[in-house]
């Protein structure tokens, strides 16, 4: 059982020093104490400031003394051309040089004055024109009165060679060649070398009216003669020339000329590629004294010649007074009837 409390002991002996307390809390401040100046002692240089900005410019300062002279400078580019200078004083006249060579010849000087009137100079003789007539046939055409004969042939209308043709004047001596060959040419190249009926070439003569046998095979050989056309070459006194009346009468002479031939007026011709040629209208040639719908026939290089659908003939067509100036009408003949649109010719010889 507890008992009761016993009186107070004695103190005791004084004990260690405690660790400091923690900082109390700022005290209010306190009041303005009296003014007092108080110099202190100078303190240590300090570091060095960073580099403030940029100042304004100052004023120009007093120009100075003249300095030394430099070492020369590296030589610099060209500079472009100067100006062209004056003329300079004339120099003395030099010795005489040598001879040159001889000049070129002058251009021609004006026209002088005509001369006094000469003597009568002789006679003149032929100046020979010539004009070729073929009869379309296989005869030998005669030479129109007041001509001669030069030689006679067969009628070459045209040639095609690579694809080109080229054709001669009927009324020329080119178109009547002394002899005939289905391939009347051979063709050369570059390398030295001809070649000869080797290639799909082709000629054209003027053909008679000896008909196509009934089976519409090529001719070959001998009978290929039957359907050739003869031709003259003729040798006139003056100038001949073709006029076309473009209607189916037949044309007069101009006055001081006479006719050789009346004809049908023949333009142009068209086969194998649509490659042909024609005939100058005031030539001879443009005036063939027979019309075929087909005059020419087509020969190669194999020995054949045969007539083909893609072969076709102009001529010169009727133009009545009416129609000038207006559209053509279409039209198309049937046989017995094309003369009626083809244009009528005559050859006419100037007189001597």
């Amino acid at each position: 059982m507890k008992g009761s409390s016993g009186p107070p002991g004695l103190p005791g002996t004084q004990g260690d020093r405690g660790l400091p307390g923690n900082p109390g809390a700022p005290g209010p401040v306190g009041p303005q104490g009296p003014l007092q100046i108080i110099k202190g002692v100078a303190g240590l240089p300090g570091f060095p400031g960073q580099e403030g900005a940029k100042g304004d410019p100052g004023f120009p300062g007093v120009k100075g003394d003249t300095g030394f002279p430099g070492l020369p400078g590296d030589v610099g580019d060209e500079g472009p051309p100067g100006f062209e200078g004056r003329p300079g004083v004339k120099g003395d006249l030099g010795p005489i040089g040598p001879a040159g060579p001889q000049g070129y010849p002058g251009s021609v000087g004006a026209e002088g004055m005509p001369g006094p009137r000469g003597f009568p100079g002789p006679a003149s003789i032929a100046h020979g024109f010539l004009v070729t007539r073929h009869s379309q046939t296989t005869f030998i055409p005669s030479c129109p009165h007041g001509t001669s004969k030069i030689y006679e042939g067969f009628s070459l209308l045209y040639v095609q060679g690579n694809e080109r043709a080229h054709g001669q004047d009927l009324g020329t001596a080119g178109s009547c060649l002394k002899r005939f060959s289905t391939m009347p040419f051979l063709f050369c190249n570059i390398n030295n070398v001809c070649n000869f009926a080797s290639r799909n070439d082709y000629s054209y003569w003027l053909a008679t009216p000896e008909p196509m046998p009934m089976s519409m095979a090529p001719v070959i050989g001998q009978t290929i003669k039957q359907f050739i056309s003869r031709c003259s070459v003729c040798e006139a006194p003056a100038m001949v020339i073709a006029i076309h009346s473009q209607t189916i009468q037949i044309p007069s002479c101009p006055s001081g000329w006479h006719s050789l031939w009346i004809g049908y007026s023949f333009m142009m011709h068209t086969s194998s590629g649509a490659e042909g040629s024609g005939q100058a209208l005031s030539s001879p040639g443009s005036c063939l004294e027979s019309f075929r719908s087909a005059p020419f026939i087509e020969c190669h290089g194999r020995g054949t010649c045969n007539y083909y659908a893609n072969s076709y003939s102009f001529w010169l067509a009727t133009v009545e007074p009416t129609e000038m100036f207006r559209k053509p009408e279409s039209e198309t003949l049937k046989a017995g009837e094309l003369r009626t649109r083809i244009s009528r010719c005559q050859v006419c010889m100037k007189k001597t």
